[in-house]
């Protein structure tokens, strides 16, 4: 009744009024944070923008597949080994029936042989089983796909194999090789060669005329692949070559170690039927056939060689031949 204090109305019980509270200012941050910046069309899926990208990538990467193709080997080169350019220190590969068929005639080292499944053979592919079996070669049968991915491209005929990359010496293990041969050392540093049958004929003279091993550089060089390994007719397996991130660099420590270097270039200090320190320790430098020894290689060489030719027929000498001319006068000399 009126006035009764003990009488118990409708109360509100404590804290289930919605009023003001303390510290409320992060109570509904979670509420205004945003879903941050609109992506850019290119990363948006369905947008245009990222059709068009991936598009562009699809047509940069078959190009750079095209450029691998070919190689430093040419496209009309016949009967060349084919192999495509892939990064350092992995496999180089073989493709083509006669490429392969060469390559196994000629000592190169194949690891594994790899032949299309219902392959239509014909008399090279039973040699190329023939001689695969003859050197315990491991002969995989691989689908058409396969063998695509794996030549990257290449026409391959049903046929590829794998080359495993090749050991580099060191500067330091061609003056070893000197010393244990008792004789004075005879190294053959090319500048500038990127022709890898250059390379392959130099390492087959390399060996004929008892040189210690042959030096390249590490870029703008042809580097010991399938082809330079075909063309030296197995030396490149007795030959050591050494790769120098900085031939000058490197040409300085021969000399430091007590080397001579002679370089072959035109117009000469002498013929090089009379060349310099024939007899002593020796690094005959030899450089490209349209360009010729570098500026700052030549500055290291204590003399400069020349091979008289009738100019009137013939510009130069690519660097195999002239390689094979200078090491037959050393070796006569010596």
């Amino acid at each position: 009744m009126a006035g009764n204090s003990q009488r118990r109305g409708a109360v509100r019980k404590p804290g289930s009024k919605k009023g003001p509270q303390k510290g409320t200012g992060g109570h509904s941050r979670k509420a205004l944070k945003g879903k941050g910046p609109t992506p850019k069309a290119e990363e948006r899926t369905y947008h245009p923008a990222y059709k068009r990208k991936v598009e562009a990538e699809k047509k940069a990467q078959e190009a750079s597949r095209r450029e691998a193709s070919r190689g430093a080997y040419g496209a009309g080169a016949r009967g060349a080994v084919r192999a495509t350019r892939r990064p350092r220190g992995s496999d180089e590969v073989i493709a083509g029936r006669n490429s392969l068929l060469e390559a196994l005639r000629t000592g190169v080292p194949i690891t594994t042989v790899y032949m299309a499944s219902r392959i239509d053979h014909d008399d090279r592919t039973k040699a190329i089983m023939e001689l695969a079996a003859q050197r315990s070669l491991t002969v995989l049968e691989a689908s058409r796909p396969q063998l695509d991915s794996l030549t990257e491209g290449q026409i391959h005929q049903g046929v590829a194999a794998k080359v495993p990359a090749y050991e580099y010496a060191d500067v330091d293990d061609l003056l070893d090789a000197a010393d244990k041969s008792g004789r004075p050392a005879l190294i053959v540093a090319l500048d500038g060669v990127t022709d890898p049958r250059n390379l392959g004929a130099v390492l087959r003279s390399a060996g004929a005329f008892g040189a210690h091993g042959v030096l390249v550089p590490e870029r703008r060089a042809a580097g010991v692949t399938a082809a330079a390994w075909k063309v030296s007719a197995g030396a490149a397996a007795h030959v050591p070559v050494a790769r120098a991130t900085n031939l000058v660099r490197a040409l300085t420590d021969l000399k430091k170690a007590g080397c001579f270097v002679v370089g072959l270039d035109g117009g000469g200090d002498s013929d090089v039927a009379n060349i310099a320190f024939a007899t002593d320790p020796l690094v005959l430098v030899v450089g490209s056939e349209g360009e010729g020894i570098s500026r700052l290689v030549k500055d290291q060489c204590d003399a400069i060689a020349s091979i008289p030719i009738n100019r009137d027929a013939v510009e130069s000498l690519n660097a195999g031949v002239a390689t094979s001319i200078a090491l037959f006068c050393i070796a006569q000399a010596r």
